[in-house]
């Protein structure tokens, strides 16, 4: 159900340091780094095996600090009622349904902050967005 993840760090080389270690014996390696100018200036990249599913955010953690958490959906319309459902109950929206092509050509989510404040999303790989 989990589709991937993101943790923030204060360091970005010293935390890709640890996780480059970490990481290969586990087959995995640091796969993506998001351009800047979708990031706000701030570094992402992310770690997997085949694909990115374990992102590092550099920022500056704070005790308590709210995390990243996205979810497979099978298709785009569950993308699409997950984030109406999320509103109606209370969410805030973070990126309404639609297409997030600096990931990748195929990559539609839609994002909404819970009520703590957790960035939660629902993502559809499939290139058609049908599931099929």
């Amino acid at each position: 159900m989990i589709d991937h993840m993101g943790i923030k760090v204060a360091n970005f080389d010293r935390s890709k340091a640890f996780y480059d270690a970490a990481f290969a014996p586990l087959g995995a390696s640091l796969l993506y780094i998001v351009p800047v100018e979708f990031t706000a200036g701030a570094t992402m990249a992310g770690y997997g095996r085949d694909r990115p599913v374990y992102w590092l955010h550099e920022t500056t953690p704070v005790a308590g600090h709210t995390q990243h958490v996205a979810f497979t959906a099978r298709n785009r319309a569950e993308v699409d009622a997950f984030y109406a459902a999320a509103i109606a109950a209370g969410g805030r929206d973070n990126g309404a349904p639609g297409l997030r092509p600096h990931y990748h050509p195929n990559y539609y989510g839609a994002f909404v902050f819970d009520p703590d404040g957790n960035n939660v999303e629902a993502v559809c790989h499939d290139a058609e967005g049908d599931g099929a």
